[in-house]
This record gives structure tokens, C-alpha cells and sequence, in this order.
């Protein structure tokens, strides 16, 4: 257990016994202060990694927040702009509607009947697909059909058209037989 340079130490008269217990108890002493400092700075360093990757998580969910917030504003941005582009389409390109549009056009748009002044020639037209209705800040205005499928491709629920084509009719229903009218004023 001892160290053959104490004992030698201690058989020459160099030394007393106390002396040599008492530096085996002071090595002993600071090995085990050194491990302890040892452990303290292990956990300090798994509270430093782990705060770090707190941090870093942090960091992560704040820039995937970012990011998804910048794609909402460019999405916000471009469907203003397109709004912006389809309002001048609509101003550039309406008919006229004077005093001698008196007749009343009923039609669908998002599920409830709206209305718009027309002459006999413009109802004729909305009816056979020639003229498309577009919504312009709460008003409906006609454009002609070409102008029509361009708001639509940009924004179906800005525009109303209205072709040619007879809807299918199913075998099961008991009025296919009877046609509606194209002049039927509701």
C-alpha cells in the first residue's frame, strides 16, 4: 500500500509515520477534489450543450416561423396585385350602361341571386355567352367573353359566365321534359 520511497523515507529517520499518513491523506484529499471538479464540469458542460440546443431549437422554429409568415405576405401581395390588375381589366374593358338599360337581369353568384340593368341586346348576349358579368367593388359590370376568361383564370369568383351548352340532365328527373324558357323573367 505504501510507497517504497516513503518507506525508505521513513526506515532512514527522515520522516515520521504521521507525516507520511498525513501526505497519503492530502493526495488523497485532492484526487478526489479533482474528481469532483471533474463532475461539475461535465454537468456544466451537458447544461451548457443542452441550453445550446435549446437555443438552436429556438432558433429553428423562429426562422420556420419566419419564413411561412414571408410566404402569407407574398401570397397577401400577390392577390392584391392580381385584385389591383383584374379591377383595371374590369374599368378598361365594361359596356357602357345608359337610362335605356331598364330591364332587370337576375343571375347566380356565390350561391344568391343578383341583379343588374340591361337593354334587350345586352340580356341577349349574357344569355347566349357573348358578354361574362364581373364583380368590380360591389357592382357588376358586363365584359365580353375573352375578357371574361381572363378574370377567371386569375379569379373565378370575380366573374360570371354563362355559355351555350344545355346542362346534362339526369334520367331520373321528371320535369327534363319540359324546357325552360330563354326570355323567363324571374
Amino acid at each position: 500500500m505504501s510507497n517504497p520511497f516513503q518507506d525508505q523515507l521513513l526506515k532512514a529517520g527522515v520522516v515520521t509515520k504521521k507525516q507520511v499518513q498525513k501526505a497519503q491523506q492530502d493526495k488523497q484529499r485532492k484526487n478526489k477534489q479533482q474528481h469532483q471538479l471533474s463532475k461539475k464540469e461535465r454537468l456544466r458542460d451537458d447544461a451548457k450543450i443542452k441550453t445550446q440546443q435549446a437555443a438552436q431549437q429556438k432558433a429553428e422554429a423562429k426562422a420556420k416561423r419566419d419564413r411561412e409568415l414571408n410566404k402569407r405576405k407574398e401570397e397577401q401581395a400577390r392577390q392584391k396585385a392580381n385584385s389591383i390588375e383584374i379591377n383595371q381589366l374590369i374599368e378598361a374593358n365594361c359596356l357602357a350602361r345608359d337610362e335605356n338599360c331598364e330591364i332587370v337581369y337576375n343571375f347566380e353568384h356565390n350561391k344568391k341571386v343578383r341583379r343588374i340593368y340591361v337593354d334587350a341586346e345586352m340580356k341577349q348576349q349574357v344569355i347566349k355567352g357573348v358578354l361574362g358579368i364581373a364583380r368590380l367593388e360591389g357592382r357588376y359590370e358586363l365584359v365580353p367573353k375573352s375578357i371574361a376568361e381572363k378574370i377567371q383564370q386569375r379569379n373565378a369568383k370575380r366573374v360570371v359566365l354563362f355559355s351555350n351548352e344545355q346542362e346534362i340532365v339526369s334520367d331520373d328527373d321528371p320535369y327534363a321534359e319540359h324546357q325552360i324558357p330563354d326570355d323567363l323573367v324571374w
